[in-house]
């Protein structure tokens, strides 16, 4: 029976990286024809159909939550004690857990925007949901790895890619913070780091972390999720640059890129 049900959420896992590669298709090509997510600079696209809006702070912490939740509540009540005497298995869920208890406990109280549309915040804390489970699960109930996977170089790779591009997305998510000094309103451009170079160095270091983390755990579950994060913050980051070059005109650095340095 239990050798059942591991098998019956193995294969729960796979149809929700399945359903999460399929999504992040239909996200790209929304993106691509001009559709915007309602929130931050395109807060004034909301025209009823996000419902109310709430806290943007309070909707940081709910939306971004539910893989903390989860994969401690795995961890704590429900995990495979194989998995966790695995030291690859810890290492991969420490780094997954690692980036939300930024986006958690940290990130979402040092901004300082607008408020975020209801309905933005429930899609957002729905695909957490899903992906805490999946990645969690994964980790921590149905998939060992071996001893020396830690040792192995897409293992070692991966996590290079994943701390570097963490690295990247912090420092550009508290430049943007702080661009504007207490009182001052409007925005600026973005100086230092990645943003020398693209308009989206937040997105371009987020799609680097998860795409990292999809090498180390050389899984398809994490490989759907890099992918799903590509096609929904990548065609962002073109709408960032596009925006940019509309309202900064000259005064924007002419050989900045939107997402990729020197191509796109």
């Amino acid at each position: 029976m239990t050798q059942y049900l591991a098998m019956a959420e193995s294969d729960l896992i796979r149809y929700c990286a399945i359903a999460m590669a399929f999504m992040g298709l239909t996200t790209i090509i929304a993106l691509l024809s001009g559709q915007r997510a309602a929130y931050g600079r395109y807060f004034t696209d909301n025209n009823g159909i996000y419902l109310f809006n709430m806290n943007g702070k309070l909707a940081w912490v709910l939306q971004e939550s539910p893989c903390l939740i989860i994969g401690f509540g795995f961890l704590l009540l429900g995990a495979n004690s194989a998995c966790t005497s695995s030291p690859a298995n810890l290492a991969l869920f420490g780094l997954f857990s690692l980036h939300y208890i930024h986006r958690t406990l940290i990130f979402p109280f040092f901004l300082k925007g607008k408020p975020t549309p209801f309905v933005i915040m429930l899609m957002a804390l729905v695909f957490c949901l899903v992906n805490g489970f999946m990645q969690t699960a994964r980790l921590l109930r149905t998939e060992v790895y071996p001893d020396d996977w830690i040792s192995d170089p897409r293992f070692l790779a991966g996590v290079a890619l994943f701390c570097t591009g963490m690295a990247i997305n912090i420092h550009s998510d508290y430049t943007l913070i702080n661009l504007r000094k207490p009182g001052e309103t409007g925005y600026k451009v973005p100086r230092g780091g990645m943003f020398e170079y693209v308009s989206g160095a937040n997105f371009l270091g987020e799609i680097i972390e998860w795409t990292g983390f999809a090498i180390a755990c050389w899984s398809g579950v994490a490989a759907a999720f890099a992918f799903f994060t590509a096609c929904n913050i990548g065609p962002r980051a073109i709408q960032h640059h596009q925006w940019y070059l509309s309202k900064f005109k000259e005064e924007y650095p002419t050989a900045r890129r939107a997402l990729i340095p020197f191509l796109l």
